[in-house]
């Protein structure tokens, strides 16, 4: 037991597992980004209709774990053979096995993602809580991200928790001092909400939604007020870029609602890895 403790403590083999874990993390990641935001309009759908006063719709069992993962093409169970991370998508080459539909590449590029993030992680912080909090934190970030591109929502099921999981390790100093970490929440939050009020009231039109302002402060929640002008720096710019991007390429409407919290989870896992050096350079630039 001590032996096999000793080599898992070993930096290679720590980040190699945070990696695999990552694999398969990933791979449950899909799922939440899949199947949340069916799961929050059938709980709007039943809330509206008792507000109605009228009956519950009738729904099949529908959850994170029911029913099993099949083709959405043609209902074709998905093996455990067929459900390795990254491998089972390139082995079908990106297809079903029962009626060749094609897979959307985005299924390995979540697991990619994830063990890509997951080791670095774990290089940057070796084992302890701070590598252990940095999965929770990156996990989160990746769902967040791929269902706000979806749908242009940030549940508060998954933001909130994270919210109160950042005070709770900085209760105990693992990435600032708690004071930072609690003004980080009041800041990141206070700071689009203004933000948005200003743009409504000048334009009459809401040029964000509220999941963002949970997810600034979620972000200053974990890793200290000191960080949160870097992020919304940062994202702002990739943002705009993207934006325009999607505009001139894509001929997309000016219209057409951007989300942006996938570029503020892109800003705080930067800010994760690099928060401090980025930070004091900036600092010193100015």
């Amino acid at each position: 037991m001590h032996g096999w403790l000793v080599n898992f403590l070993d930096p290679t083999v720590f980040t190699a597992s945070c990696a695999l874990l990552g694999l398969i993390v990933g791979s449950f990641l899909n799922v939440v980004v899949h199947r949340l935001p069916i799961m929050m309009e059938r709980d709007w759908q039943c809330q509206c209709a008792e507000l109605r006063g009228e009956a519950q719709p009738v729904h099949e069992p529908f959850s994170l774990a029911t029913p099993r993962s099949r083709c959405p093409a043609c209902g074709h169970p998905i093996s455990a053979l067929e459900n390795i991370p990254v491998i089972s998508w390139l082995a079908l080459r990106g297809k079903c096995s029962a009626c060749h539909a094609a897979i959307s590449p985005r299924y390995p590029l979540i697991e990619a993602l994830s063990a890509l993030l997951c080791a670095l992680a774990a290089a940057h912080f070796g084992y302890g809580w701070a590598a252990a909090g940095a999965l929770l934190l990156i996990w989160s970030l990746l769902a967040l991200s791929f269902i706000d591109f979806d749908t242009q929502l940030l549940p508060d099921s998954i933001t909130l928790p994270l919210l109160w999981a950042g005070l709770l390790f900085n209760l105990f100093g693992i990435y600032t001092d708690l004071q930072s970490a609690v003004i980080g929440a009041i800041a990141g939050y206070l700071a689009l909400w203004l933000v948005y009020w200003g743009f409504k009231l000048a334009t009459g039109k809401e040029g964000m939604g509220y999941g963002d302002f949970k997810l600034l402060a979620a972000l200053g929640a974990w890793l200290g007020w000191q960080v949160l002008p870097l992020t919304i720096l940062l994202s702002s710019l990739v943002g705009a870029v993207a934006g325009i991007a999607l505009i001139v390429l894509a001929r997309r409407g000016r219209n057409v609602p951007i989300p942006f919290g996938p570029y503020l989870a892109a800003s705080g896992m930067l800010a994760l890895f690099c928060g401090r050096e980025l930070t004091q350079g900036y600092l010193h630039l100015i």
